[in-house]
Parts: structure tokens; C-alpha cells; sequence
């Protein structure tokens, strides 16, 4: 099977690409195929005959979408309603990742794939209108929703915890967000898990097993990465409320999701968070 990845160098893309050279063939892309672009997406289709695109590219600077509007539109709504179209014409189909702040919920129950579109953000809102354009394009779709991504590659929470905890002497963190923090390679395996068997194509929701607040995140970066000799020595993280915490973009409260749906469709596992967490960290010895 031919896969065509997009958005091959970041964050996500650099793991799935990984993973997928082991048993399909495989076409990435980054910038040098602009995926707003319909005759340079139609052209690669046409050249490469990929039987799957999976969308990893998207502008993902959640504060700064606030004021770069025409890039966040164009990067996660324009180029997701593209792909579609092209897809679409040359009966191909398509995965792509999207996120949990299409939605805005309330605790304790955590949010299922029916649950109502609520972005409370510019890049939230650009993403549900992608999702929709995406899937009104095609209807060989697969959309898969996550959240509190970190990986191997590139800027993250933990990496960015770790800096911290080396160099201050103590930390503040948000308290009061709840959601799921997710390593990129287990998305990535879920995503290859899709792909293998396409059944039910629609929207789907797939993070780390288990709810925390990005203080407890926190607490427990610093408390395994004592334990794997990463830190000389723990440092207080002081939990702090989301409206001390001063961002252009706000943040959902609870953003939690259920992952029912995929599990029992394409019978993956979902591995907790903090046992996840422990093998990422693995890498960062």
C-alpha cells in the first residue's frame, strides 16, 4: 500500500514516517508540496498514485493564530478542503489529524465524537472548519482527533519541563486544564492501524489512556525523570490557575476524550499516559 504523509518534518510526521517505511511504501512531503496549492496536490496525487494520504501538516502555533489569521486559515481549513477535493477525484483516501480544541467541554465526562463543536480559539476554529470542509469533500475520510501531543522531534511540553526543572529553582504550571497527553508514537501506530484495515470512515478520538492537569503532567515528568537520572534534584511546581497564566489564545478547561470509538472499531490498545511518558523519556537519556 502507498502512503503519502504531509507535514513529513514535524513533530508527528517525523514518527509516523518512521514507522510506516517498515511496511508500505512511502511518499512524504513537507513545504516543497504546498498543500493549498490544487494543482501542485492534483500533480502529486496524479504522479505517485498514493492509495492513503494521511494530513499531518497544519499550523500548529496556537497563541499566535490569534493574529496570523490568513496563515492558520489557509493551513488548517483551505489546505484540508484541497486535499479532500483532489483525494476525492482520484478515489483516494485520506486521514487527518485533527484536535481537541474543535471542542470546549465540562468535567468529569469525557468528550465523545458527537460531542458539539466549540472552539473557544482561532486555531481551534480553523481546524473545526477544516475537519468540516475535509469531510464534506470526501466522504473516504478518516479524522482523528488528539491532544497534549509530545515526541521524539521538535518543541514539546516535556522537553520544555525538563529545560525548566534544569535550570529554575522552582516552576509554576496551569492546574485547572484537564486533558490527555498523548506521545506521538502511539498516535502514530493507531493512525498505521487505520490505514491497515480502512473500515468506518468518520470522525474518531485518540490520546493517552487517563486524564491529568498539566500540573500533574508536570509532577510526573519530574518525578520519572529523577527516577531515570535525567534531573540532579526535584524542584517545587506550584499549581497555578489558567487566568494567572497570561496567553493570546484561551484554553479549554476540560478537553478530555473518550476513545471508545476507536478502540472497539480498530481494537487498539491505549497505553496509560504515564507508562507512555516513561518510554519517551527513555529517549531522552
Amino acid at each position: 500500500m502507498k502512503l503519502w504523509i504531509t507535514g513529513s518534518k514535524g513533530m508527528l510526521g517525523k514518527d509516523l514516517c518512521a514507522m510506516a517505511k517498515k511496511n508500505f511504501e512511502l511518499f512524504e512531503s513537507d513545504k516543497e508540496v504546498d498543500i493549498t496549492d490544487e494543482t501542485a496536490v492534483s500533480g502529486y496525487i496524479s504522479e505517485n498514485k498514493p492509495d492513503f494520504i494521511i494530513n499531518c501538516a497544519a499550523y500548529t502555533a496556537v497563541d499566535n493564530a490569534e493574529t496570523e489569521a490568513e496563515l492558520n486559515r489557509k493551513l488548517n481549513a483551505v489546505g484540508p478542503e484541497i486535499l479532500g477535493k483532489c483525494s476525492a477525484k482520484k478515489g483516494t483516501r485520506i486521514i487527518h489529524i485533527s484536535t481537541d480544541y474543535v471542542l470546549s467541554g465540562a468535567a468529569p465526562k469525557p468528550l465523545t465524537e458527537a460531542a458539539p463543536i466549540k472552539p473557544i480559539n482561532a486555531y481551534g476554529k480553523a481546524k473545526a472548519e477544516g475537519e468540516a470542509m475535509l469531510a464534506k469533500a470526501n466522504p473516504n475520510h478518516w479524522i482523528v482527533r488528539t491532544a497534549w501531543l509530545y515526541g521524539i522531534n521538535g518543541k514539546n511540553f516535556v522537553k520544555s519541563m525538563l529545560n525548566l526543572m534544569r535550570t529554575k529553582e522552582q516552576i509554576s504550571v496551569v492546574g485547572d486544564q484537564l486533558g490527555n497527553p498523548t506521545w506521538t508514537c502511539d498516535l502514530a501506530a493507531a493512525i498505521l492501524k487505520i490505514a491497515e484495515n480502512p473500515k468506518l470512515p468518520g470522525i474518531y478520538h485518540f490520546t493517552g489512556e487517563g486524564i491529568a492537569s498539566w500540573h500533574e503532567f508536570a509532577v510526573e515528568i519530574q518525578k520519572q525523570a529523577l527516577g531515570k537520572n535525567l534531573l540532579e534534584h526535584a524542584i517545587p511546581i506550584l499549581p497555578i490557575a489558567s487566568s494567572e497564566w497570561k496567553s493570546p489564545a484561551k484554553r479549554p478547561l476540560w478537553s478530555a476524550l473518550d476513545k471508545t470509538k476507536i478502540k472497539e472499531n480498530f481494537d487498539i490498545h491505549i497505553p496509560a499516559w504515564q507508562d507512555s511518558l516513561s518510554k519517551y523519556l527513555d529517549f531522552e537519556k
